[in-house]
């Protein structure tokens, strides 16, 4: 009897879906629960599977486009179960074995190989004539484009580069090539490119700045840094800190952490505060849930969580909405200024950029200070300016004395009561 494995509902407002990618072929036998294959919503992405155990017939292509309830498979769930060298541990087994072979060959070609042992960066993957190449002539192996398996440099790929100074081609293609491809937009890009133009349109947005002293905070990482891991399990970072800070600074400006709904305006008595992490599919803004009533290691540690999840394609819609703020990080990639675009239906957006060392003058003397500037998006229709500036400042203030964090303010001006 054969099973029919439909695309599940995933969500109210969504009514189709992309086949990202098969995880078992067309005529494997699956287990009951088994994953058979991924699926992007325009929100998340999520598994399929298997309702019984059996045969599977595939009945969709990877990159198709499906409605909810369309057929996604077959189980038949009357064929017999292969024998035991055809399970997945013997196919594991074999491969093992595979690799053992594959290494002794590439040793024992390394070995017959007289091309001196040279240093090359771990991550770049070379033959050991190429690799000797490159160091002999000092060529910048990003200059060159691998044609071997799993992009490997190969010696004629030296020898081409060099061949051509200065003059690289695009990965794939040849000098001069004139190649236009077109790729399908994925449900993700279709939903950030909606929601962007979304936000330019029907928001009143306007940017604010300012600048932070990060010396403080860089500080306190370099003093206890090996503390915090050797107890937490994970690294104090940068994230923390601008959490905290800002559900700080939100409870002091609740419209900066409101929205608008029609004509009512949304408060929060909260801070679920969305971190935008870039993936290879695209922009994800997965939700710190109450970052006020959480301590500096549960932040990293969600923090992580979150990242992983996004980069591994396994979040989840809840974890993707009802974030009240955004703070986003240009600077690991080294932006050092940007206005960036609030994150509908929130009101306000937090930019962090890279630290990079200005001379400053401090009490009349000139130092040099690792800097940052700070980017305010807000919706000018619910925060005014008064409450905006106010509210970076604010940020500024806790970030240069990390100490307010504790306790909300100056411990001094706390301790004179003023």
């Amino acid at each position: 009897m054969a099973i029919d494995i439909k695309v599940p509902a995933v969500g109210e407002s969504i009514s189709e879906v992309t086949l990202l990618k098969w995880t078992k072929n067309d005529g494997d036998y699956v287990e009951r629960d088994e994953v058979i294959a991924e699926l992007e919503s325009e929100k998340a992405t999520f598994e399929v599977n298997a309702e019984k155990a059996g045969i599977l017939k595939r009945s969709a292509q990877e990159g198709d486009t499906l409605k909810i309830g369309d057929l996604l498979a077959t189980i038949d769930e009357s064929a017999a179960k292969p024998a035991t060298n055809g399970s997945p541990v013997a196919a594991k087994k074999e491969e093992k074995k595979a690799e053992k072979s594959e290494t002794k060959t590439e040793k024992k070609t390394e070995t017959k190989s007289t091309a001196p042992v040279v240093a090359v960066s771990s991550d770049i993957k070379a033959t050991p004539v190429a690799s000797a190449i490159i160091a002999d002539k000092k060529i910048d192996p990003k200059t060159v484009s691998p044609s071997g398996y799993q992009g490997k440099i190969l010696k004629d790929d030296v020898l081409a580069a060099l061949s051509n100074p200065g003059k690289k081609a695009f990965a794939g293609a040849e000098l001069f090539s004139r190649t236009v491809r077109t790729e399908k937009m994925s449900n993700l890009r279709k939903t950030i490119s909606r929601r962007l133009v979304e936000a330019k349109n029907t928001t009143a947005m306007l940017t604010t700045f300012n600048e932070v002293d990060m010396s403080r905070i860089m500080e306190i990482r370099t003093k206890y840094k090996d503390k915090f891991k050797e107890i937490h399990g994970v690294g104090l970072g940068f994230m923390s800190f601008f959490a905290k800070a800002c559900s700080v600074a939100l409870a002091e400006w609740p419209s900066v952490n409101a929205y608008i709904d029609g004509d009512q305006l949304v408060y929060h008595d909260y801070a679920d505060i969305s971190i935008a992490v870039s993936t290879p599919r695209g922009l994800t803004v997965p939700v710190i849930r109450n970052v006020e009533s959480l301590g500096m290691a549960d932040i990293e540690k969600k923090v992580i969580e979150l990242a992983t999840k996004a980069r591994d394609s396994k979040l989840t819609t809840e974890e993707l909405t009802g974030g009240t703020f955004t703070i986003t990080n240009g600077g690991v990639f080294g932006s050092l200024m940007s206005t960036p675009i609030i994150n509908i239906p929130q009101s306000a957006i937090l930019g962090m950029h890279k630290i990079q060392d200005r001379p400053m003058v401090v009490n009349g003397a000139v130092v040099v200070r690792p800097m940052m500037y700070l980017a305010l998006s807000y919706d000018h229709r619910i925060i005014d300016g008064r409450e905006s500036v106010s509210f970076l400042v604010r940020v500024k203030e806790l970030l240069e004395n990390p100490e307010q964090l504790l306790i909300g303010r100056d411990p001094v001006k706390t301790l004179l009561e003023v």
